[in-house]
């Protein structure tokens, strides 16, 4: 049996368990009743751990998760969306930077970046998180560098300890949309819970608003 959301689910709950507290008397029945409740339990906590992944997310983002936004932004476009997120979620927000500045030139800055890829170099920064400790959800937002994220996030990845964490990742790129930032997330945080990202075109950051609510909204993380 399938439920279509956590309400449906209580509903059918509540309907059986009091056709099962019913006294008759017996002893026998007694103990088949406690026997029946123990099973029905398990079997409905199965159900509920099969439900979509936003369902359940959209039944705990209300309850007063605290959120946190993270990104890097060489241009400006990935701060855009940033900001569209921290908007609809409410969230603290913090934009990364690096001890040294990326040349101003995007040649040089493309061809840096590979270099710093290539040796899984993570450059010092600047402006960081201290503690991602009191944050139950985490966005991560960068450019797409190389097919994943720029530098200075995988410094930020790297630094703390995501275990039960919800990330949810979102990137501006110029065609190459997600790239493989997402199986880069998993490796760099196995002990995550990972969840959805939105890949926008970096031109279009600014007027993304509608799409991103949609995101946000079928995640169930719009602050309420």
């Amino acid at each position: 049996m399938k439920f279509k959301d956590r309400k449906t689910f209580l509903r059918v709950r509540e309907a059986v368990l009091p056709s099962m507290t019913e006294d008759t008397g017996n002893p026998n029945f007694i103990r088949q009743k406690r026997l029946l409740s123990i099973i029905l339990a398990g079997l409905m906590a199965a159900v509920w751990m099969m439900l979509p992944a936003h369902i359940a997310a959209a039944e705990t983002a209300s309850g007063g998760e605290n959120v946190l936004i993270v990104y890097y932004s060489r241009t400006g476009n990935t701060r855009a969306m940033a900001n569209h997120v921290q908007a609809f979620t409410g969230g603290d927000i913090v934009e990364l930077e690096p001890a040294e500045p990326y040349p101003a030139e995007y040649r040089a800055t493309t061809e840096q970046a590979k270099k710093e890829l290539e040796a899984d170099f993570k450059p010092p920064l600047k402006v960081t998180v201290d503690d991602i400790a009191p944050y139950d959800v985490i966005f991560v937002g960068s450019p797409c560098w190389w097919g994943t994220f720029a530098s200075p996030v995988r410094t930020f990845l790297s630094q703390h300890d995501f275990s039960g964490k919800k990330l949810v990742p979102f990137i501006t790129h110029e065609g190459s949309g997600m790239g493989k930032s997402t199986e880069d997330l998993k490796s760099l945080c196995p002990q995550a819970v990972m969840f959805e990202g939105l890949a926008v075109r970096g031109r279009e950051a600014e007027n993304a608003k509608p799409q991103i609510e949609q995101w946000l909204k079928q995640m169930g993380m719009i602050r309420s």
